[in-house]
C-alpha cells in the first residue's frame, strides 16, 4: 500500500491540520506526525486501522458518503464531523477530502487526502456570538455597537424602540443624529479621550428620539478590543432615566407643596388677624357714615377684604391636617352631586354635561366632602374655560365636559375632560402651583387647583392633567381603594 503514497506528503508531516492518505474503503496509508503526536499513538500504530474508528458514530455514515461522491466525481468534498479523542468531549474539524491517485495495476485501489481542520474555536466563537446576539436583540436596554470612526454598525431592537429610528435609518450614521447639543465639545472630548485609552467611560447625556421628544439615559461606553490588544470598535449600552428623572420631579413637587404648606400656615395667621380688624373698622366706619361716596369705595374696600380672606381659608385648608371623619363614599354619587352643584350657576346652562360612570365601582373610605371639593374645583375651571373660549372665540360651537369613573389596578380613576381652549405646555408643570392661574386678574385666585392636590396626596393619590393646547384638557383623579 505504502507505493501509493506519494514522496510530496513528507510536507505535510509537520503541518498544523490532521492529514491522512486514506483508501477509497477509509483504511489509513499514513498518518502526519501533527495527528499522531495529537492523539498520543505512533504512525505505525494508526497506519492500516480504518478511519471510521476516529470518527464519532454519529458522523460515521455522512463521511463515507463524502468519501464514495469524491471518487465518484472526481471533485473535492467538504464536511464538518468530529473526532473521538481521548479528551472528555469530540473536537470538532471541518474535513477537506480530495482524490490522491487512481487505482494502477501494482494498487487496485483509490486513495485519498484528507485534511482535518480543527474549528472547535471557531465553533465557540459561533456559540459566543450567539449567545450574545441573543442577549443584544432581547436586553430591555437599548445597545449600539459603533466603528473606530463612530459610525453605528448595529442597534438592537430596544435602541430602536427608545430612539423612534428604525435600524436602517441609523446604521452608517454618526450618534450625532441624536443631539440635542444640551453637552459642550469638552463633554464629548473627555469621553472620547476615555475610550480611546481602552477605558469604560460612563456618563448621563440627554438625546432626542425621532419625535423631537428629549432622552435621557445613563450612556456605558466600552471599546471592543481584538485578540492583539487593538481597539476595533466601540459599543455603548444605554439605561433609561426617564422615570427616575420624573421619580425626582415629583419629589420636588411634593416637597415644594410641604414647604408652601407650611409657609402658608404662617401668611394665614399673621394675615387673618390684621385682616379681620380692618374689617371691623371699615363695617364701623360704613354704619357711622353718611357721604355716599365714602360708603361706596368702602364697599369697594370690603369686596376686596372678602376676596383676601377667602384665599386665607384655602391657604389654612391646605396647610391644616384634616379632621373630617373617614367614611364609606360612592365615589360615583359623588361625582353626580358634584356636577349638580356646578351645573347650576349661569355660565354653565350651554354646557353639555356628559357621564360614563362604571356602576361596578364599590365604595371607598373618603373624606366625600373633601373629594367632592376636589371634583367641584376641577369643573369649576373647566366651566370657566369653556365659557372663556366661547367669549374670544365669538363661535357657539358645542361646549362639553365629561366625566368617566373606572377601576383600575387597585386604583380609582376619575376623570373630567373638555373641549375647553387646553393648556399651554410649559403651563401644565406649573398648573398646580399655588397663586397660579390662567385666568384673567381679579377672576381668579390660582388656589383652587393647588388646594385639590393636596387633598387628594392626603388620601395617597395622584392629581394629574394632560391636554392639547386649543383643543382640550384632562383632569385625572387617582385615588387607592383603600387609603388607609
Amino acid at each position: 500500500m505504502n507505493s501509493q503514497i506519494p514522496i510530496s506528503f513528507r510536507a505535510f508531516e509537520h503541518f498544523p491540520d490532521f492529514c491522512f492518505i486514506i483508501t477509497e474503503d477509509r483504511v489509513i496509508l499514513e498518518v502526519n506526525h501533527t495527528f499522531s503526536r495529537y492523539i498520543g499513538k505512533t504512525k505505525e500504530f494508526l497506519r492500516n486501522q480504518v478511519f471510521d474508528s476516529l470518527l464519532h458514530k454519529a458522523f460515521v455514515l455522512k463521511f463515507e458518503h463524502k468519501v464514495n461522491l469524491c471518487v465518484e466525481t472526481n471533485a473535492e468534498q467538504i464536511t464538518e464531523c468530529k473526532l473521538e479523542t481521548n479528551e472528555d468531549s469530540p473536537l470538532e474539524v471541518c474535513a477537506y477530502i480530495s482524490l490522491n491517485q487512481r487505482p494502477t495495476k501494482k494498487a487496485p485501489w483509490y486513495s485519498l487526502l484528507v485534511i482535518l481542520k480543527d474549528i472547535s474555536q471557531e465553533k465557540q466563537r459561533e456559540i459566543d456570538l450567539l449567545r450574545f446576539r441573543f442577549v443584544a436583540e432581547n436586553t430591555a436596554n437599548p445597545l449600539q455597537i459603533t466603528d473606530l470612526n463612530g459610525k453605528m454598525i448595529y442597534v438592537n431592537p430596544a435602541f430602536e424602540k427608545a430612539s423612534g429610528f428604525a435600524a436602517k435609518e441609523l446604521i452608517g450614521q454618526s450618534p450625532n443624529i441624536f443631539g440635542r447639543k444640551k453637552h459642550s465639545k469638552k463633554f464629548w472630548d473627555k469621553m472620547w479621550l476615555t475610550i480611546s485609552a481602552g477605558k469604560v467611560w460612563i456618563g448621563e447625556v440627554e438625546n432626542t428620539k425621532k419625535t423631537g421628544e428629549a432622552f435621557h439615559t445613563q450612556l456605558l461606553v466600552s471599546p471592543i478590543i481584538n485578540s492583539e490588544n487593538n481597539i476595533v470598535g466601540y459599543f455603548g449600552l444605554h439605561r433609561d432615566l426617564s422615570e427616575r428623572r420624573n421619580l425626582e420631579k415629583q419629589l420636588i413637587h411634593t416637597q415644594k407643596m410641604e414647604s408652601i404648606g407650611t409657609l402658608a400656615a404662617g401668611v394665614a395667621h399673621e394675615v387673618g388677624n390684621p385682616l379681620a380688624s380692618i374689617s371691623a373698622l371699615v363695617q364701623i366706619i360704613q354704619r357711622r357714615t353718611k357721604d355716599e361716596f365714602i360708603r361706596e369705595k368702602l364697599e369697594l374696600v370690603k369686596k376686596q377684604i372678602t376676596r383676601i380672606s377667602k384665599i386665607i381659608r384655602d391657604l389654612v385648608d391646605f396647610s391644616r391636617p384634616s379632621n373630617y371623619e373617614l367614611k364609606l363614599t360612592d365615589i360615583n354619587e359623588n361625582v353626580r352631586e358634584s356636577i349638580e352643584i356646578v351645573r347650576v350657576g349661569t355660565k354653565a346652562k350651554d354646557i353639555e354635561f356628559i357621564l360614563e360612570l362604571d356602576p361596578n365601582l364599590a365604595p371607598t373610605h373618603l373624606v366625600a366632602d373633601q373629594i367632592q371639593q376636589v371634583f367641584v374645583n376641577i369643573l369649576i375651571n373647566a366651566v370657566d374655560a369653556l365659557t372663556e373660549k366661547r367669549a374670544r372665540t365669538q363661535v357657539d360651537d358645542r361646549a362639553y365636559i365629561k366625566a368617566t369613573s373606572t377601576y383600575n389596578d387597585d386604583m380609582f380613576v376619575v376623570t373630567f375632560e373638555d373641549n375647553g381652549p387646553g393648556v399651554k405646555p410649559e403651563n401644565q408643570v406649573k398648573i398646580f402651583e399655588p397663586f397660579f392661574t390662567t385666568k384673567t386678574e381679579g377672576k381668579g385666585t390660582g388656589l383652587g387647583l393647588w388646594v385639590s392636590y393636596g387633598i387628594v396626596k392626603s388620601f395617597q393619590g395622584e392629581l394629574k392633567i394632560e391636554s392639547k393646547y386649543g383643543q382640550w384638557t384632562k383632569f385625572s383623579v387617582v385615588l387607592p381603594v383603600n387609603p388607609y
